[in-house]
């Protein structure tokens, strides 16, 4: 099968697609025929040496994957069968022809939707899913607030908030973005790059503050992310976009607001944490994706790259431009 590939790490020009052994499904896993993946912050840290997969896990790129099912190993319970359509939030492997996954993390996807729709799910939505219900234990008429609004995660979450009848308030870069935020039902939304969104923030909640902020940027935003953070809020980190290293009087004026700092990585969990997400995911939030859903939630493609073209998915993403995710497709 073809895979996306690098033989050492480095820079986008280091990606290609290479001819490598197809899996096969061992206990209790499914083999499922990859149509389209998607593109993550995790496949250009991977592809820089600096996010090396979870042991035990593939070393190809992708971590989710639409298709159907093409086999079933040994063990398998019955749920699945094959020409099923699957998708799946993966450690690695799902830039690639054909991937396994353990049967307890595929999800179906719904019955009106492409797989090039279904693959902008998993990763993104999933994640945004488990750090506002399982980390931050999102409450209704909270407000939370969102850095980048406009990423694959950032127009998840907005959705989830408005679903869980909490109040989404965003940061993004441009006024696209912001645009494109509003109108995924964004109440608010501020530029980091030319406003203190703190500030901002401040104004919008009449001085009361943000209950939960869902960070993937680290460092340079943490004086403001604790200026606008209301007393008892919750903090969540699941990325460092900006870098780790904080300078500052950072735990004393945690301690001021009674507030608390929480950390989540969703690739590093054992397979049980993660088939808990999925299942409640998909029994509280998949429904609302098929037509007729009140509300309807909506996947958002920002463009769409074939496996050979994977080089330049990437440099896409490192120039930060993209709206919702970037899917890449993979060939028959």
């Amino acid at each position: 099968m073809f895979a996306a590939y690098f033989d050492r790490p480095g820079g986008p020009e280091n990606l290609y697609m290479k001819e490598v052994m197809k899996p096969d499904p061992g206990e209790g896993e499914v083999l499922v025929k990859v149509s389209a993946s998607a593109l993550n912050r995790a496949d250009l840290l991977q592809r820089r040496g600096k996010y090396p997969p979870p042991k035990g896990a593939s070393d190809i790129l992708g971590l989710e994957a639409a298709g159907s099912v093409a086999g079933l190993g040994p063990g398998c319970s019955g749920r699945w069968k094959i020409g099923d359509a699957v998708m799946a939030l993966l450690r690695g492997g799902g830039q690639a022809q054909y991937v396994t996954a353990p049967e307890g993390l595929l999800m179906p996807i719904p019955k009106d939707m492409t797989f090039i729709q279904a693959a902008a799910i998993p990763e993104a939505w999933l994640t945004a899913f488990q750090l506002l219900h399982f980390v931050g234990k999102v409450q209704e008429g909270e407000r939370v607030l969102i850095h980048a609004g406009a990423s694959g995660v950032g127009m998840a979450a907005i959705q989830l908030v408005r679903l869980a009848k909490a109040v989404p308030i965003v940061t993004a870069g441009t006024h696209e973005k912001l645009e494109a935020t509003a109108n995924a039902g964004a109440a608010a939304g501020f530029n980091y790059k030319n406003e203190n969104f703190s500030e901002k923030v401040l104004e919008f909640t009449q001085g009361s503050g943000v209950d939960i902020i869902l960070d993937c940027v680290g460092a340079s935003h943490w004086e403001k992310n604790l200026n606008c953070l209301s007393t008892d809020g919750r903090w969540i980190i699941y990325g460092l976009l900006s870098g780790g290293e904080v300078h500052g009087d950072l735990l004393a004026r945690l301690l001021s607001k009674r507030a608390s700092i929480h950390t989540s990585l969703l690739r590093s969990r054992d397979k049980e944490a993660s088939s808990g997400y999925q299942q409640a995911f998909t029994e509280e939030v998949l429904p609302h994706f098929s037509a007729g859903a009140s509300p309807r939630l909506q996947p958002l493609v920002d463009s769409v790259y074939p496996l050979h073209a994977i080089a330049e998915a990437h440099r896409a993403m490192e120039g930060n431009k993209n709206i919702g995710k970037i899917v890449i497709e993979i060939p028959v």
